[in-house]
């Protein structure tokens, strides 16, 4: 995809095969016009193009009944799945790269130590982890009273498959049981702990 300069000065040079007296009369031999149409025409083409490659997040259910010892504003729980959906995301993307650099954005503290620590095991046993993530349903068991700290128990289904090279060496499919905590920040909630509860860990 060309730049935004790129498209207005290739539109810029063809411009002038358009000039014709009449469109004067219609305003369209105005360089300043045929400037500004420029860069709305390649704004729409790189709308277009960004809007052909969304980004792919996993399916996150949050059920939140019965939380204690506050419940959960809507707008709150909006949030969180968003952001818990980005960390599956970015996870996935550090597991299958074996690069960490992904993980700053959704990950603080304890996970993000851990996480760090399997990426470069991982790399350095010369492997990769492809993640098939069929969705989570996360469970929300505590919410601290001053907002600080959510507790939730995820119910993922994923697939798991370990890489050497191109080789597929193991294949792990069965449902998968996290707990989790997230703590706010100023504008998303992090993941600042997850451990699996059961089965095998990635």
């Amino acid at each position: 995809m060309k730049s935004l300069a790129e498209m207005t000065q290739a539109l810029r040079k063809i411009s002038p095969r358009f000039a014709n007296p009449w469109l004067g009369n219609l305003g369209l031999n105005n360089p300043g016009l045929v400037k500004a149409a420029s860069f709305v025409l390649a704004a729409c083409v790189l709308a277009i193009a960004q809007s052909s490659s969304p980004i792919q997040l996993p399916e996150v259910r949050l059920d939140a009944a019965g939380l204690a010892p506050r419940p959960i504003e809507e707008l709150t729980g909006t949030t969180i799945t968003r952001h818990y959906a980005l960390a599956w995301r970015d996870l996935a993307g550090a597991l299958e790269s074996s690069q960490g650099g992904g993980l700053s954005e959704e990950f603080v503290g304890f996970a993000k130590d851990r996480l760090l620590q399997r990426v470069g095991e991982q790399r350095q046993a010369g492997v990769h982890v492809h993640i098939v993530d069929r969705g989570h349903h996360l469970k929300a068991v505590f919410y601290s009273s001053d907002g600080a700290a959510m507790q939730l128990l995820d119910q993922a289904q994923l697939e798991i498959q370990t890489f050497d090279g191109n080789k597929l060496i193991d294949t792990q499919n069965a449902p998968h049981e996290y707990m989790v905590l997230m703590t706010p920040g100023a504008d998303r909630w992090y993941v600042r702990d997850l451990e699996e509860v059961s089965g095998k860990s990635f």
